[in-house]
């Protein structure tokens, strides 16, 4: 079997735990990418011949972990990414940030323009393909999240974080933009913190999903405790 942790499966839906470091999908580097992992994992399960359909409804960045959720049938995908684009779907992340925040709770709302979000995705995009993204981009959208602080040692904080939009690198930008950027995260952070080791992986994680199957009205609910190396340093 593919050497990943799956959390939650039934006919339509498929939820797996992303490992720090992994491409969600496949990209021009050719790397091994969640998806592969899933659709190898299924096609061996179950004896599959060919190809495996299996629907992407959301993504996480390369260097963040956390619960990733699947379309296994096109219900399923169909069911999941309505749910996303209502913002009907829970998700919850952990940070460690750098700093402390001034408020010890609070809402972050701030309008984006996704043009500056969506240029390094252009490299590989052909003449149509980049214009239609341009005028996609040019559009301004509302990007917010709450937060509360968990815990702090003034050096480093804990928060959990609710997005209540899911905007491209939400999170990352605007801890930064707060003054408290995801520790590791050299993008948007700036400043190499000497505890943090691994440079494949930043300090954020999505260890919570609230969610509707795709045939009932039933909430599933998934959690995954917070990476191990966390505890050394909060």
């Amino acid at each position: 079997m593919s050497n990943i942790k799956v959390l939650y499966e039934d006919n339509h839906i498929i939820a797996v735990v992303k490992p720090a470091g992994v491409l969600t999908q496949g990209d021009s580097s050719g790397e091994k990418c969640l998806m592969d992992m899933v659709k190898d994992y299924l096609k061996e399960r179950y004896k599959k011949p060919g190809n495996v359909f299996l629907g992407l409804v959301h993504r996480l960045d390369k260097p963040v972990s956390g619960i990733v959720l699947f379309g296994k049938t096109s219900k399923g995908a169909s069911r999941l990414s309505e749910q996303f684009r209502n913002h009907t779907i829970q998700k919850t992340y952990y940070a460690i940030v750098v700093g402390k925040p001034k408020e010890s709770r609070g809402v972050i709302t701030e309008k984006i323009n996704k043009i500056s979000f969506f240029a390094e995705g252009f490299t590989n995009k052909s003449d149509e393909e980049l214009l239609q993204e341009i005028k996609k981009a040019t559009k301004t959208r509302t990007a917010e999240l709450s937060y509360e602080i968990v815990k702090s040692n003034d050096k480093y904080s804990l928060l959990k974080i609710l997005p209540k939009t899911g905007r491209f690198h939400q999170i990352r930008v605007q801890m930064a933009e707060m003054g408290c950027p995801v520790l590791g995260d050299a993008k948007y952070g700036k400043q190499k913190m000497p505890e943090w080791k691994d440079d494949k992986s930043i300090a954020l994680c999505a260890t919570g999903i609230l969610f509707k199957s795709a045939t009932v009205e039933k909430d599933i609910k998934l959690e995954i405790p917070l990476p191990e190396m966390w505890q050394e340093l909060i």
